[in-house]
């Protein structure tokens, strides 16, 4: 029987060992696209409450705005359970790229720093691996993200056609808004008509002046949190047979972080927001 080589040994655990990090990326990548999804499809009402309510202003011209009961009885008014849920496949198709990208990047980035820039380790390095991972997103992100608001504060066809008729758009006839969007290729075609790559892309700095540090903060936290509960865990002797679930734990601790996140950072969404949302030529005073 042939015995093999130290080198060929070697060589075989070298490839072994680059299948299995290839795999592990991959798995982010891919999981972390189907969680993207998921999650803007469980939260998009939410998001279109959030969009209606910052992008009144700019509808209305006033400052007398609704809050989150008035805005939740508007939409289902208007538009009955569809308003809701107005412009979600351009949400999903953002969120499965942004998710691949944004999860996929972050543990290679971490692994990268951690093995070529030691003294970056710990939370600096987690916290330019979500900044990098969610600035190579928003590429994919923010055209869906500009089509899926706009769908969002027009709800149906009849809803949209009544603000169009309010007495600011009736007074100021310089004042037009975009059509009625059937779908996302027909937002995406309409925005690339009208605007150019001007108009899928805007708010895009903004964008990326909200995402990044919300980013960097959020994964930032997540670790602190997971460092804190580890703590937690050693200094009260807690009974290793007796744990909570680890993707429970991972839901409380990244809805957590994401709370402080998005806490910090929301006045840079509402300016991304209603620089999405406004036309070419929509200029209001308010």
């Amino acid at each position: 029987m042939a015995v093999q080589s130290s080198s060929s040994i070697e060589a075989q655990a070298l490839s072994t060992s680059i299948t299995r990090n290839y795999f592990f990326i991959w798995r982010e990548f891919i999981w972390g696209a189907i969680a993207g999804a998921f999650g803007e499809g469980m939260m998009h009402p939410i998001d279109t409450i959030k969009t209606r309510i910052q992008s009144q202003a700019i509808l209305s011209g006033t400052q007398n705005q609704k809050g989150i009961p008035q805005m939740i009885r508007t939409i289902w008014v208007a538009d009955g359970s569809r308003g809701f849920y107005r412009g979600i496949t351009p949400g999903i198709t953002g969120s499965l790229a942004t998710g691949a990208t944004y999860f996929g990047v972050i543990e290679s980035t971490k692994k990268w720093i951690e093995e070529s820039h030691p003294s970056l380790g710990g939370h600096r390095a987690h916290f330019i691996a979500g900044a990098v991972g969610d600035t190579l997103g928003s590429f994919v992100y923010v055209p869906c993200e500009v089509m899926k608001q706009r769908m969002q504060i027009q709800g149906t066809r009849a809803s949209w056609s009544s603000v169009m008729m309010k007495d600011t758009f009736a007074r100021k006839p310089s004042l037009q808004m975009y059509g009625y969007y059937t779908g996302i290729f027909h937002a995406g075609s309409s925005i690339w008509k009208e605007q150019g790559l001007k108009g899928l892309y805007a708010g895009f700095w903004s964008t990326l002046a909200r995402d990044v540090p919300f980013a960097g903060l959020m994964v930032m936290f997540y670790e602190s949190l997971k460092d804190m509960t580890e703590y937690g865990k050693q200094r009260w002797n807690i009974n290793s047979n007796c744990h909570v679930n680890s993707s429970m734990e991972g839901l409380v601790l990244g809805g957590f972080a994401g709370g402080f996140s998005a806490y910090l950072t929301t006045p840079l969404d509402v300016i991304k927001t209603r620089l999405q949302v406004q036309g070419s030529t929509l200029s209001f005073q308010v």
